[in-house]
């Protein structure tokens, strides 16, 4: 079995190939069909064409929070806070970004009126995440006061447009930092299409946590060690997947975060919890098929998780077609329709 490294998952993209805004229209985003052997370039609403009656989709339906919060230290200090999860009815676990980190007890002056008293760590004294307490519900604050938690390659502020794109049409959940962007090319029309010609939708909920974007600094992947995200696999969609493997259907992931959601699941047997599953080639799928999937930044793990599912020398070649083909990357970029290989160390 090939031995991968970090470097094996880089490549050269050029900066004007980074989506800073979505398409005009959700559906009308560009589509790399990878599934055969070679690259076809379509556009997103052609998806259905190449699904089949009694396959089922299924979507992550999270919902993206406004978690960006911008406040002062007692000194005047400036600092933002990035709220990762809501813990308790004012308790909220965020990222902390300040010149200098305040003592635990101390209470911040947000932006719009409300405080945040600083608990501590998280998970532990240790951890890079910080506890706070507000004065007000978590989630009512977020909506009056919050902002979207756009990536870091994006380089506008957050506007009404944003509020709308980087949320899915079927959004239903609030807890993600990041949006399960996959998702973001399918509109009402598009799925109305899929029902009309038999393909079936099932839920999963995946919590995206900030870490999505973390960097992997270890050449050796097996020294990674991968951030913690809460999931479900409600009841309903677990009944769905069980008649689908009963007809013989595929199942179809949109996002990565659906494969990481359902594969956790299939392995741990646990329908909720948190998962920290590292997808790198060599995995054994258990229950995917079919992946809709952005394309996404060198060396990240989301590069791994795709190599490892539609096999590493043929991701690599779709990327250097796609970029060729200048297609637009990353959250609001396009998509690619993968099928998963039969030896995914090739």
């Amino acid at each position: 079995m090939r031995q991968f490294s970090l470097g094996d998952f880089d490549f050269a993209l050029p900066p004007e190939l980074i989506a800073q805004h979505p398409a005009a229209q959700r559906s009308a985003s560009r589509l790399l069909d990878g599934a055969g052997p070679r690259p076809v370039d379509r556009v997103f609403h052609e998806l259905p064409s190449l699904l089949r009656a009694g396959d089922l989709l299924v979507f992550n339906d999270t919902r993206v929070i406004k978690a960006r919060l911008f406040g002062e230290k007692p000194t005047g200090g400036r600092l933002e806070l990035l709220i990762e999860r809501v813990i308790g009815a004012r308790e909220v676990v965020a990222h902390m970004k300040v010149s200098k980190k305040p003592q635990p007890g101390t209470v911040l002056r947000m932006d719009g009126g409300f405080s945040a008293r600083l608990d501590g760590r998280w998970p532990d004294e240790q951890g890079a995440l910080f506890r706070f307490t507000l004065d007000d519900d978590p989630y009512a604050v977020m909506e009056r006061h919050g902002h979207v938690p756009l990536p870091p390659y994006i380089e506008h502020t957050d506007t009404a447009e944003d509020e709308q794109r980087y949320q899915t049409v079927f959004a239903k959940n609030p807890g993600a930092v990041a949006a399960p962007t996959a998702a973001l090319h399918f509109d009402d029309a598009l799925l109305a299409e899929l029902e009309r010609r038999g393909v079936e939708r099932a839920s999963v909920t995946l919590h995206v946590g900030a870490g999505t974007f973390q960097p992997v600094k270890t050449e050796n992947l097996a020294e990674h060690r991968m951030h913690s995200e809460w999931y479900e696999v409600p009841a309903a969609t677990q009944q769905a997947i069980a008649r689908l493997r009963a007809r013989g259907g595929r199942l179809v992931a949109v996002g990565t975060t659906t494969v990481r959601t359902l594969e956790s699941w299939s392995r741990s047997g646990q329908a909720s919890g948190d998962t920290s599953i590292f997808i790198t080639p060599g995995f054994a799928f258990r229950e995917v098929d079919l992946l809709v999937t952005n394309f996404h930044l060198p060396k990240s793990t989301l590069m791994m998780l795709v190599s490892a599912f539609a096999g590493y020398e043929h991701i690599m070649d779709l990327y250097r077609h796609a970029v060729q083909e200048h297609y637009r990357f990353f959250s609001y970029g396009d998509a690619m329709f993968l099928s998963r290989c039969s030896n995914s160390n090739s």
